[in-house]
């Protein structure tokens, strides 16, 4: 477990984190309560909110049961990780192949607390945290480097983060410059918010983390497939996070009246 710098002073609980409202939808502890306050005022207008927080973290774990074993990857850069929630990422990967090899990457300070404290790799794996901004690649790569082996391929991780990138940051520019430094055979995992389901909701949601100082940026199918140019849908392809591979879930639970405003996908890089 590898990380850099003191946290302690530099965590800002003035104003709520996508990161630990995150935390206090999927019911942890880890959070303030300027983020429970706008949690609450989420959910008093959106009860599924909650449900949707934990439908995104159930597709990256499906997601990662289909890269560590169909696809057989042993690499993984997950930027945006958020507050450690079991199972995470690399206890799905290094449980399936315990090699394998995981990077995680936030660039709120309290993550690297927690993640320094709860995130643990296999003896035979490695698991290290970067504190870094996705708006700064460049960073996020050369850090990467020191623990995964990019001549090797390696899945790019992106789940819930790009909505919280406005058009001014140039999303589609920034997630281009990440997969360009992969190798070919690498995979591109994205999840993110859109309006095409239920725009009065998501434009309230929108409204709500306006408020708090949080971008929130939903975009349409078409705005998220640009995010995967160049690159190989696995198949569904771009769709509803409840149907990316619903066979592949461990320990789901549904919620019928649930919109789920957010579509996935994961794409192979030839």
């Amino acid at each position: 477990m590898t990380g850099n710098g003191p946290v302690a002073a530099r965590i800002d609980t003035s104003r709520p984190h996508p990161a630990r409202v995150y935390d206090w939808f999927l019911g942890g502890k880890d959070n303030y309560p300027v983020d429970e306050e706008l949690g609450r005022r989420i959910m008093s207008l959106d009860g599924t909110a909650r449900h949707v927080a934990r439908t995104n973290r159930w597709f990256m774990q499906r997601v990662t049961r289909w890269l560590a074993g169909e696809a057989g990857v042993r690499q993984y850069l997950d930027i945006g990780t958020g507050i450690p929630t079991a199972p995470n990422l690399h206890q799905i990967a290094q449980g399936i192949a315990p090699e394998s090899r995981v990077v995680y990457t936030d660039n709120d300070p309290i993550v690297l607390k927690h993640a320094e404290a709860l995130l643990r790799s296999t003896p035979e794996g490695v698991t290290a945290y970067v504190q870094a901004d996705v708006r700064r690649p460049d960073r996020i790569l050369e850090q990467a480097r020191e623990d995964l082996d990019f001549t090797r391929p390696v899945a790019l991780s992106l789940v819930a983060l790009t909505h919280f990138l406005g058009d001014e940051d140039d999303p589609v520019a920034l997630v281009a410059r990440l997969v360009d430094a992969l190798p070919s055979g690498s995979y591109l995992v994205l999840s993110q918010l859109t309006a095409d389901f239920d725009p009065d909701a998501v434009r309230r949601g929108v409204e709500m983390y306006r408020a708090g100082g949080v971008t929130l940026a939903p975009r349409t199918r078409e705005e998220i497939a640009r995010f995967f140019t160049g690159l190989d849908l696995v198949e569904p392809g771009l769709v509803q996070l409840t149907d990316w591979h619903p066979e592949l879930a461990v320990g789901e639970t549904a919620d019928d009246g649930a919109v789920i405003s957010l579509y996935g996908a994961v794409a192979r890089k030839p």
